[in-house]
């Protein structure tokens, strides 16, 4: 990203929801909400319409639900990163989100600058799962890990590659990395890669979703 502001699509089926995180986002110069969804089936129609930096999206939703939108997108193929809006109540439905291809969560009591830089890392090309800001997620993903059989457990990571791990699930870029780690951001990728093949994923969002599952994040 530039300088320019962060372009999103919000998409909430509460019309009260959707007016005040605009006009909370009206306040800062760093995002622009170009449109707002009622709907999955809206946010489709919308995402063809508008060129979108980040997807802002409810899980709850009449008609297409937020799952459904992230599966649609997936079928046609839209690169759009998705940062799911939600409550605590919600950890099943934010693990399926995320499986379905969404880039992050925020919770909907985040406050305005916490909400702004979770757009700008998204829209930046990083992630933003924080297992420490919801313990109960983490611990959901932990009960799932006993399913995980012993036959299906990867190489293991090495302790660089378990560093440059969990600052992607902070939401830290290649270049953040680097920086903090003092490596090359070509390492860095490299890095990464090697992150990916032994975990057997295809992007860093799964990379951390596969860690969690197998506990290797939850220290």
């Amino acid at each position: 990203m530039t300088g320019e502001p962060a372009r999103v699509l919000l998409v909430d089926d509460q019309t009260l929801v959707r007016q005040g995180i605009r006009g909370l986002l009206a306040l800062t110069r760093e995002v622009d909400v170009v449109a707002e969804a009622a709907d999955g089936d809206e946010a489709l129609r919308l995402l063809a319409e508008h060129d979108v930096d980040v997807l802002l999206l409810d899980l709850r939703m009449p008609r297409r639900d937020g799952i459904s939108t992230l599966e649609a997108m997936r079928e046609r193929g839209v690169d759009v990163p998705v940062l799911v809006l939600t409550t605590f109540d919600d950890e099943e439905l934010v693990l399926r989100a995320l499986r379905a291809g969404a880039r992050g969560y925020l919770l909907k009591d985040v406050t305005l600058e916490q909400l702004v830089s979770g757009v700008r890392c998204l829209a930046s090309g990083g992630t933003l799962l924080q297992p420490a800001l919801t313990d109960r997620l983490l611990r959901a993903m932990v009960e799932r890990r006993d399913t995980v059989e012993a036959a299906e457990r990867p190489e293991p990571l090495s302790p660089r590659e378990l560093d440059v791990l969990r600052l992607a699930a902070a939401g830290w870029s290649n270049r953040e990395i680097a920086h903090g780690l003092h490596l090359a951001e070509g390492t860095v990728k490299n890095h990464m890669s090697s992150i990916l093949l032994k975990l057997g994923v295809r992007d860093r969002t799964r990379a951390v979703l596969r860690a969690l599952e197998l506990g290797v994040l939850s220290r």
